[in-house]
């Protein structure tokens, strides 16, 4: 799989407000930490609260456990909640790992233990954590990805500053704690069913599988509108299967070859390049997710393909062999049309090798428009409302988001990750829907990380919406030529990813590069959904003006907020509460 990194924004759109209910449970949402299932997390929200109440199951408690999250999934510089033993007492408390990996006592008590309890299946905790607690050793939970690491104590330690997470045996889970809190929608009377599921694979005995499977629909199927799909997984296999995806192929494919095989194989037929059009998606904590009841998604039908392709990632970093898997995605769909079609539009970046980064780079933005030219043309005068959406970028991404201006004003936010992973990506249902008007302008900001590479990173795959001007680009290479010793091949014959291999990039070529991003004009692409443009000029566009720009919000700290004790609490675990 060739490691591109630039990003494209999706964002599902629909006339309605949407629903993802709460499942009874008071701990609705749970993820499998480990590979083995040792370890089981639950969790609620409270918005009310701006509290996290988290259920953490040690099947077989030794000495210890520690959960905390960090800004990547490192056990270094963590914030964490631990328990432990000196071999006589057992201690809950709040810590913060340094550098080094070496624990330390939190002086502000966040994490506060609320039950310790012994239960047949091993030993349950229930603790709370504020989503923020202006301390500057903590963690802020917010929306988007959140990298929650673990570690299990095999032998009792003398005190928390005697443990090391590098003599630990660790490991992380990526998940979303924030869920969107929405009621979940009615579902129609004559709802119909489907399974897509991978067909018994053996799962190969390596860290990182994606497993590509093609199937296709009822010979005549007709349109129909999918209304919700949840995920089948396998029973033992929670903690294997990462994530799942089922795409749509190209209308215009008459026939797609069956397979059944890993998405990098070389025997994997090239047609399934074009089977790229997103049905369900949907990682490890998701739970179902609610079209709007106003609103599903087609499929089925004239102008549609009958081929279908599911793709699952399998993580499997203790490289098991022999595991056979038929995980999948249900969908529930109906035969009796919504009023509405739910529909995909994505945002971003064009994939194209004008937009690259520098190698070695800590943060580097690029920055894609879906500019107000497009959506005066495009889009309903009544506009288009956003309820839901997926995030994408390749392996150097780091943080996204995306944002609405109108009349040269950023308005909201529509979604931000900031702790975004390539490695965790699902749609996600909006806290609130967003209103996308005729004349607005979509702006899509994406960090990337470039510190382990050596050559530029650049895309050949094209999607999304904008990209720089190619011309203006050349004249950077021009520029860079004149300034530099190095020869620069500028001739016609060499393509752009050959150019920027061949440049020296040291802070001249660095600064220059990114302020040609930030004022060069841009090739705008406004495609209608058969990947025509809308006609008009859209090359050479101006760059979208923006006279007022949004804060990040600062994080809440109520005044008077209750803590925890001043220290660690001493646990007596038993078969009632701590």
């Amino acid at each position: 799989m060739y490691g591109t990194a630039v990003a494209v924004l999706l964002v599902i759109l629909v006339a309605a407000l949407q629903g993802l209910g709460p499942a009874p449970s008071p701990f609705p949402y749970r993820v499998p930490l480990d590979p083995e299932g040792a370890l089981q997390l639950s969790w609620n929200v409270s918005y009310a609260q701006e509290v996290v109440h988290f259920q953490l199951l040690v099947r077989q408690p030794q000495a210890g456990v520690l959960l905390g999250m960090s800004d990547r999934g490192q056990l270094e510089n963590a914030d964490l909640a631990v328990l432990w033993t000196d071999g006589d007492r057992a201690y809950f408390g709040d810590a913060w790992s340094d550098r080094k990996g070496q624990l330390h006592l939190d002086s502000q008590q966040d994490y506060q233990l609320l039950q310790a309890q012994r239960a047949p299946e091993g030993l349950r905790l229930l603790f709370k954590r504020p989503f923020a607690t202006c301390d500057p050793r903590d963690y802020l939970i917010e929306d988007g990805t959140v990298h929650l690491v673990y570690g299990i104590l095999e032998e009792p330690v003398p005190s928390l500053e005697a443990i090391n997470v590098s003599r630990l045996r660790t490991g992380l889970q990526r998940v979303q704690l924030l869920k969107a809190d929405l009621p979940v929608p009615a579902l129609p009377a004559d709802l119909l069913t489907m399974e897509i599921r991978a067909p018994d694979v053996l799962v190969p005995g390596q860290e990182t599988t994606y497993w590509c499977y093609v199937t296709e629909l009822p010979e005549g199927f007709p349109r129909h509108h999918i209304v919700m799909y949840e995920p089948i997984v396998t029973a033992g296999n929670e903690a294997l299967v990462h994530h799942m995806e089922v795409f749509q192929c190209a209308a215009g494919l008459e026939s797609v070859p069956h397979f059944s095989g890993p998405c990098d194989s070389k025997m994997k037929p090239e047609r399934l390049n074009y089977c790229r059009h997103v049905l369900a998606a949907w990682a490890l904590g998701a739970e179902a997710f609610y079209y709007p009841e106003e609103a599903g998604l087609a499929f089925g039908g004239a102008g549609s393909s009958r081929y279908l392709r599911l793709e699952v990632h399998y993580h499997n970093p203790l490289k098991m062999q022999g595991r056979r898997d038929s995980s999948g995605i249900r969908l529930y769909y109906t035969a009796t049309l919504r009023p509405h079609d739910a529909g995909i539009m994505e945002v971003g970046l064009v994939y194209s090798p004008v937009m690259a980064i520098p190698p070695q780079e800590a943060a580097f933005v690029l920055t894609g428009y879906c500019t107000d030219k497009c959506t005066q043309l495009a889009l309903p005068p009544s506009g288009i409302h956003v309820f839901a959406s997926q995030l994408h970028t390749h392996l150097a991404g780091r943080k996204v988001v995306t944002v609405l201006a109108r009349a040269g004003r950023e308005r909201e936010v529509v979604n931000r990750d900031n702790h975004y992973s390539p490695h965790f990506q699902e749609i996600r249902m909006l806290k609130k829907v967003v209103t996308i008007q005729p004349g607005d302008t979509l702006i899509t900001s994406c960090t990337y990380n470039t510190q382990d590479r050596r050559q530029a990173t650049v895309t050949e795959l094209e999607l999304c919406k904008s990209a720089v001007d190619p011309g203006f680009l050349q004249k950077y290479f021009h520029l860079v030529n004149r300034f530099d010793s190095e020869d620069i091949c500028t001739c016609p014959q060499a393509s752009v990813p050959q150019q920027f291999a061949a440049v020296p990039w040291n802070s001249f070529n660095r600064d220059v590069l990114k302020a040609l991003y930030d004022f060069a004009p841009i090739s705008v692409h406004c495609n209608k959904s058969s990947a025509v443009r809308y006609q008009g000029e859209w090359n050479l566009q101006p760059l979208p003006e923006i006279v007022s720009t949004l804060e990040e919000p600062a994080p809440r700290c109520p005044a008077g907020r209750g803590r925890g004790p001043s220290g660690p609490t001493v646990v007596n675990i038993g078969r009632g509460r701590a």
